[in-house]
């Protein structure tokens, strides 16, 4: 089972997450049987076929790509997930909708390319960093050459826009650097950078203030900017210890918006209740946990930065989309990660992994 995985306990960890998420997605989905009748079995064969199922095919592939081909093409890959990105912006190809122009309409579904984005951005950065991890003391080959690899993909998701997705990104890049041996002394730049960049996007973007003012007092709005995490709130504390029971939320009929989507961890916190929320979070802590295991494990520095990168991309995904969900912090559009609509993202999550058990299955230990 390792030789053919790479590593059982992280691949069990895997399918474990993607069959609860097909579940927890195909009972929220139910929630559009009042909103969009004809849609929602057309959804959940999308979900389970072409995200869980090309999903899966995606991750055995990465898992039997050899690892040295991988290091040569992550530059080439990273390239092209910026094009692929750029597309969006190309008419008659990039869609639209709801102030944002963040997809590709393929006429029978769509797709995010932000999503592949993040598999091209880890890959390069560790095929960057690794042989230059001694030398990122110094200013010329580290911090400055860092934060210019970082500002292209920030630029282009900027300007969807799709701020979340950055911020996801650039923190996923810091957490890499300092892995790799960045003095700490860059940490306080990075940070005020970070800050500045968010600083500007709340004064510039309407809606991304609103959304800062909305997080301070949720109830001043609940009607309109603050209906969202209102709703959210009542489903969770609806589900008590236990939950309602699976199928059976309330919130998801009418009431909470996109709940398969950004809301889909409500609608789950309503029907399996406190229990079913943090066994959840135990198999993706469990998830990231592993993968940085595995990540030490590495017999080389690029197998280990991109382990540990993919881990920690897919735990603070989900740990920023339950987090908004709760009032924590803002609202963003992020996904679930296994759990949420969006094939696109299924598919991309599952490659991620995939990986990982390629780095796993050419570790120094074998447990």
């Amino acid at each position: 089972m390792r030789i053919r995985t790479g590593d059982r306990t992280f691949f069990l960890l895997v399918l474990s997450l993607a069959l609860a998420g097909l579940a927890i997605f195909s009972s929220a989905a139910l929630g559009l049987l009042a909103r969009e009748t004809g849609s929602v079995s057309r959804d959940i064969l999308l979900q389970a076929g072409l995200g869980l199922g090309l999903g899966f095919l995606a991750l055995f592939a990465a898992r039997a790509f050899p690892l040295a081909w991988l290091r040569r093409a992550a530059p080439y890959l990273y390239g092209a997930t910026l094009l692929f990105t750029a597309l969006v912006f190309a008419p008659h190809i990039g869609l639209h909708a709801n102030g944002a122009t963040r997809w590709i309409n393929l006429g029978f579904t769509t797709v995010q390319p932000a999503e592949f984005l993040k598999i091209g951005f880890v890959l390069a950065l560790a095929w960057w960093l690794a042989p230059r991890a001694r030398e990122l003391r110094n200013p010329k080959k580290g911090i400055i050459p860092f934060a210019l690899m970082c500002a292209v993909p920030a630029a282009l998701l900027l300007a969807q826009p799709n701020t979340s997705t950055t911020f996801l990104i650039l923190a996923t890049g810091g957490a890499m650097y300092f892995a790799a041996g960045a003095p700490w002394r860059d940490f306080g730049i990075l940070v005020l950078a970070v800050l500045l960049v968010l600083g500007v996007i709340v004064l510039v973007r309407p809606y991304a203030l609103e959304r800062v003012r909305t997080f301070l007092d949720p109830a001043a709005n609940s009607l309109t900017s603050g209906y969202q995490i209102q709703q959210s709130l009542i489903a969770i504390g609806s589900g008590g210890l236990m939950g309602r029971g699976l199928g059976q939320s309330v919130e998801k009929f009418n009431y909470l918006p996109q709940p398969d989507g950004d809301s889909v961890f409500a609608v789950f916190a309503e029907e399996a209740g406190f229990v079913g929320s943090a066994l959840l979070l135990f198999l993706f802590i469990g998830l990231a946990a592993r993968g940085i295991v595995l990540a030490g494990d590495s017999r080389d520095l690029f197998g280990g930065l991109i382990a540990f990168g993919f881990s920690f991309v897919i735990i603070l995904q989900a740990f920023i989309n339950v987090c908004a969900m709760l009032g924590i912090i803002p609202l963003t559009g992020l996904p679930l990660p296994f759990v949420s609509h969006g094939g696109t993202a299924l598919v991309a999550v599952l490659i991620m992994c995939g990986i990982v058990l390629n780095v796993a299955a050419h570790r120094k230990a074998v447990y």
